[in-house]
C-alpha cells in the first residue's frame, strides 16, 4: 500500500510554493502533523521565504489538553502569540480584525474526524467569513476523513437551529474532507475569499484512517483512536443528555450508560434492534471526571463488527430509546454558547428527533424521516468533492 500524503506533506514536497514571500496565520492543534510527526508550526518557522506570524487554536486549545466546553485563553508558543478560537463568548469563536492584521493568508491544517458537531469544521467556516470580511487569502491543507468520504447519515441543519456544533444545513456524517467542506462552505454561503485547497495525494474515498499508513494523533483529548472517530457521530448525541458518552474512561464514546440503567437489559434491547455493523455488550464503568465522576454506572460498549455496514447516527438514535429510564433527563444547560434551545435538538439540528422520542415513537421510524435530506445531500456535495470511490 503506498502511503497517503496529506496537504501538508504535499506542500512541503513543493517546497512551500503557495505561500512563499507570505505572512502566514496558522490554525491548528496537536493532530497538525506530516508523516514523519513533525508538527506544521515548526515546518512553516523553518520553510524558507515564509514568515510565520500567528498561530491560531481551536477548541481544545492549540497544545489540545482542554477538555470540551471548556474556554481557552490565548498563549504563547516559541516566538509567537497564540489566538484561542474557543474562549469564554460566542465572539471568541472567529478570528478578528485584530488577529488577522498584516497577514496575508490563514492556513487551515486541523484533523476532522467526519462528523458535523465536531467543531474543527465551523472553525474553519468561521475563519472563512472572517478572511473574506478582511481581505485574506485562505489555504487549507486537506486531511483524510477518518471514515472515509462514501457514506453520508444524518438529519440536516433545519433554520433556526444553527450553531457552532451546526452552523451549516450538512447532516451528522456528512463523508467530506475540510477541504471539501471548506469548497461547499465558500460556494453555498457565497463567500468572496482566495481558497486554496492543497488535496491530499493518493486518498480514496473508500479509505478508513487506519488504512493510509498516516500516523494517528489524537486531535482532542477524548478522541484517542480511529475506532472512537466511528462510534462518535452517534454517541456524541447523549452530550445532550444526562447519560454518560464514557467522558472519564479510557473507551470514551465506545462505553455509555448511567447508574440507572441495567445493563444486561440495555444490551438485549439494543442487539434486538438488529442494528448493522455492530454489537452490544453490557458493561459497568466508572468515570473519573464529568458526567458521574467517581460513580458506578450500568450501560453497553459499542463493538464495531463491520464498518461499512456500521451507521453510528442511527446507533445513536437507538440507545438513546433504550438507555433511557427513571433517572434520564435532557441536558437543559446552556451548550456551545447557545441557551434556549436543548443541547440534544442543537446536536440533531432540529427538534424533531427529541419530540418523536418523547411521544414514544420507534427510533427506526424517526431514522427514516432522514433519507430525503441524506439522498439530497449526496447531491448537493457532488460539485465540491476531491477524490475518487
Amino acid at each position: 500500500m503506498t502511503p497517503v500524503r496529506t496537504g501538508l506533506d504535499v506542500l512541503r514536497d513543493r517546497d512551500w510554493g503557495p505561500l512563499r514571500g507570505r505572512r502566514v496565520g496558522l490554525v491548528c492543534h496537536p493532530a497538525s502533523v506530516d508523516s514523519r510527526l513533525r508538527h506544521a508550526a515548526d515546518l512553516l518557522a523553518a520553510a524558507p521565504g515564509v514568515e510565520l506570524a500567528a498561530l491560531f487554536g481551536p477548541e481544545h486549545g492549540f497544545r489540545g489538553t482542554a477538555q470540551d466546553l471548556v474556554g481557552v485563553g490565548d498563549a504563547d508558543a516559541p516566538g509567537l502569540r497564540v489566538h484561542s478560537l474557543y474562549g469564554a463568548s460566542v465572539d471568541s469563536l472567529r478570528p478578528t480584525a485584530e488577529h488577522l492584521r498584516g497577514l496575508d493568508v490563514l492556513v487551515v491544517d486541523l484533523q476532522d474526524v467526519g462528523s458535523r458537531y465536531y467543531t474543527f469544521q465551523a472553525t474553519m467556516l468561521y475563519g472563512l467569513e472572517a478572511a473574506a470580511a478582511h481581505g485574506v487569502g485562505v489555504v487549507v491543507l486537506d486531511r483524510p476523513n477518518p471514515l472515509g468520504g462514501a457514506a453520508v447519515e444524518g438529519p440536516t441543519v433545519r433554520p433556526g437551529f444553527e450553531s457552532f456544533v451546526g452552523p451549516h444545513p450538512v447532516p451528522t456524517r456528512h463523508g467530506l474532507t475540510v477541504g471539501e467542506l471548506a469548497r461547499l462552505y465558500r460556494a453555498e454561503r457565497g463567500l468572496a475569499v482566495d481558497l486554496d485547497v492543497v488535496p491530499c495525494d493518493g486518498w480514496r474515498r473508500g479509505q478508513a484512517f487506519d488504512e493510509t499508513g498516516l500516523p494517528w494523533v489524537l486531535p482532542s483529548p477524548n478522541m484517542p483512536t480511529v475506532d472512537t472517530a466511528f462510534v462518535y457521530p452517534g454517541q456524541c448525541l447523549l452530550e445532550g443528555t444526562n447519560l454518560s458518552e464514557g467522558r472519564g474512561t479510557t473507551r470514551p464514546f465506545e462505553l455509555c450508560g448511567a447508574p440507572w440503567v441495567d445493563p444486561r437489559a440495555a444490551a438485549a434491547r439494543l442487539e434486538a434492534d438488529g442494528l448493522p455493523g455492530v454489537r452490544f455488550r453490557p458493561a459497568w464503568f466508572r468515570p473519573t471526571f464529568q458526567k458521574f465522576a467517581g460513580v458506578d454506572c450500568g450501560g453497553v460498549q459499542l463493538h464495531v463488527t463491520d464498518r461499512r455496514a456500521f451507521r453510528p447516527v442511527r446507533t445513536g438514535l437507538a440507545a438513546l430509546a433504550a438507555l433511557r429510564g427513571p433517572g434520564f433527563a435532557w441536558r437543559t444547560e446552556e451548550y456551545e454558547f447557545v441557551a434556549d434551545r436543548p443541547a440534544v435538538d442543537l446536536l440533531f439540528g432540529s427538534d424533531r428527533e427529541r419530540v418523536a422520542l418523547d411521544a414514544g415513537r420507534p427510533w427506526a421510524e424517526v431514522a427514516a424521516g432522514w433519507e430525503a435530506e441524506e439522498a439530497a445531500f449526496r447531491e448537493r456535495r457532488r460539485p465540491f468533492l476531491l477524490y475518487p470511490e
